[in-house]
């Protein structure tokens, strides 16, 4: 089934009415870590709450998520991805030989560690978090690993896991549902162009390849997952897949999906020039999974972004760290932006995808951290009044960050 598009707008800089005043994903090849973690002086003892990790150039930096004090410096690879593994204490960090198992100790009083588990992937790509489960992909394979999230509490190393063998190896992603359905991207060395959904027996039941250049997902209320295309993006949904068409065309690419379980609407980024120079971006994707309809909203003048820039928060808004240095805040239900918020100082493009540049993550009590690379510094948000809660000047250039939120 195919449905157009809804609509293309644009937001004007008056659309800020209510606005406070403004003041491709791959891992890095280097030598392994030694695990070596190295306690901060002032850490705090006793109980942690949430901690906040940041990679940066051959480390990794745990810090606390309410003071942003440094509670543990360890060495790693010279880049690293870094994923929540879902359970809100342990991140998955994207090695060479796989994804490596990160202890924040969120929520106790034992010291973070760069554990010895690894899940072992060629070529480690995405992590999902979905239905109690954790989902790895390996690009270099195009198998999948699956466990229990709540394992990695009580396993001694690693969590049993089931591994999905792939059948060419590509950049993708897949997804496992509550039922046991399994949905996973279609492709090959040469290129990747739709989703296959097997049932909890492995029977094919549904498949697409009107998705040329697949990549990356989202799973709505209602599990309704959502992969992008370069010409829109696709909806699975209670068995059937729906194709939604991009108001560009040939080209009008969504890549990563910004979610929240408890809404239906994806927030997704939107590029419609494949030869535009750098990685900012200046309109999103707004994909109805119950309406089955994508909206391209454009933003305004000199808010630009990157796939590190939107984060879903409080109230199921989404909130983008705009190159102007100030968050934004985003109601998916209109399209509107409904409030900005002075964070950091404006910003360039990377010159490539894995260089340093701001990011922002969502934590616990609707707290959002973002990353000023420029200035190696990390602020707590408050999302809700836009208040800067905290400060921390770092040692390093922080690049990629994650969340555990603890108790």
């Amino acid at each position: 089934m195919r449905t157009p598009h809804l609509r293309r707008v644009g937001l004007a800089a008056a659309s800020l009415g209510l606005v406070a005043a403004l003041a491709a994903c791959s891992s890095g090849a280097a030598p392994e870590s030694d695990g070596t973690t190295t306690p901060a002086a002032d850490a705090s003892s006793g109980p942690a709450g949430s901690r906040v990790a940041v990679s940066y150039e051959g480390g990794i930096l745990v810090l606390d998520g309410t003071t942003l004090e440094t509670v543990a410096d360890m060495d790693s690879e010279e880049f690293t991805r870094l994923n929540p593994a879902g359970d809100g204490r342990h991140v998955m960090v994207t090695m060479s030989e796989g994804f490596q198992l990160l202890d924040t100790a969120a929520g106790t009083s034992e010291e973070p560690e760069l554990t010895d588990t690894v899940f072992a992937a060629d070529t480690p790509g995405h992590v999902v978090r979905h239905g109690g489960k954790t989902i790895l992909y390996a690009d270099g394979t195009s198998d999948t690993t699956v466990f229990d999230t709540a394992d990695l509490a009580t396993a001694d190393g690693l969590p049993e896991t089931e591994t999905i063998e792939g059948v060419e190896a590509h950049h993708g992603v897949s997804v496992v549902l509550e039922d046991g359905t399994f949905l996973t991207t279609v492709g090959n060395a040469d290129g990747r162009n739709g989703i296959e959904v097997r049932d909890a027996a492995g029977e094919v039941v549904a498949q697409s390849d009107e998705c040329p250049g697949v990549h990356g997902e989202g799973t709505a209320a209602d599990e309704a997952v959502v992969f992008g295309c370069e010409d829109g993006a696709i909806v699975y949904h209670d068995g059937e897949i729906t194709k939604l068409d991009a108001p560009d065309q040939p080209y009008g690419r969504m890549g990563n999906a910004y979610v929240s379980e408890t809404s239906p609407i994806i927030v997704g980024d939107y590029k419609n020039d494949p030869d535009a120079e750098g990685y900012l971006l200046n309109a999103v994707t707004l994909i109805d999974t119950e309406a089955k309809t994508l909206e391209v909203v454009d933003l305004p003048e000199g808010v630009e972004y990157t796939f590190r820039d939107v984060a879903r928060g409080p109230d199921d808004l989404a909130y983008i760290i705009g190159s102007d240095g100030a968050v934004h805040v985003l109601d998916p239900e209109t399209g509107e932006l409904t409030a900005s918020y002075p964070v950091i100082d404006a910003w360039e493009s990377p010159v490539e995808w894995q260089d340093a540049h701001p990011a922002i993550v969502v934590g616990a009590d609707g707290v959002g951290y973002v990353t000023e690379p420029a200035k190696n510094s990390i602020h707590a948000v408050d999302l809700t009044t836009g208040e800067v809660v905290a400060t921390s000047e770092l040692d390093v250039t922080p690049n990629e960050i994650a969340t555990a939120v603890g108790e």
